[in-house]
């Protein structure tokens, strides 16, 4: 309670879930930027700063993606814990991923976003060249290709990237967060 009254806000996991190229972390970072200018204490974790030092032991099967989420989670209820709104940029393509990460993180703190930018738009965007690798069978296991996306069924907030501009939308999960009394 001292940390909320310190930091004028509550603690809070945005999860950012969607294909590749869907706009996660481009929006997660601009959000970042939202809160950060508004005095608001935040941190971005995605899978490119997770992958590169925490989780660079992990490959990409089923087993090291669900242990990548698992981990992602802890650090997120960790940061949590210090009172920091922390917002997540992850495929995370399994129902059961999330909901386990709603479960580490823990039901009143886990805000579930899906960024629904359609698979062909987030194909013809291909900002890695990811699709294009998966469509030659370079890359097995790829989602939204030779690998499946379980949409969430309920999310909290549902944001299309090509239907908003990236300032648009992060000020959309600001007010949301607002609404949601987790900003005060």
């Amino acid at each position: 309670m001292a940390r909320e009254r310190l930091l004028r806000q509550s603690p809070a996991t945005l999860w950012l879930t969607g294909l590749s190229g869907a706009g996660k972390s481009t929006l997660a970072y601009a959000l970042e930027k939202l809160l950060l200018e508004r005095g608001h204490c935040c941190f971005v974790v995605d899978g490119d700063n997770l992958r590169h030092h925490l989780n660079s032991d992990l490959g990409f099967s089923p087993h090291d993606r669900r242990e990548n989420i698992r981990r992602a989670a802890e650090v997120a209820h960790l940061l949590n814990e210090a009172g920091m709104i922390v917002i997540t940029a992850f495929i995370s393509p399994f129902q059961a991923d999330r909901a386990m990460a709603k479960e580490i993180i823990s039901e009143e703190r886990f805000i579930e976003v899906h960024v629904s930018t359609p698979g062909v738009v987030c194909e013809r965007r291909d900002p890695k060249g990811l699709y294009a690798k998966a469509r030659r069978g370079e890359i097995p296991e790829f989602t939204g290709i030779s690998a499946p996306y379980e949409a969430p069924q309920d999310p909290d907030l549902e944001i299309n990237s090509e239907m908003f501009t990236i300032e648009e939308a992060a000020e959309k999960l600001y007010r949301h967060l607002i609404g949601l009394c987790y900003i005060k």
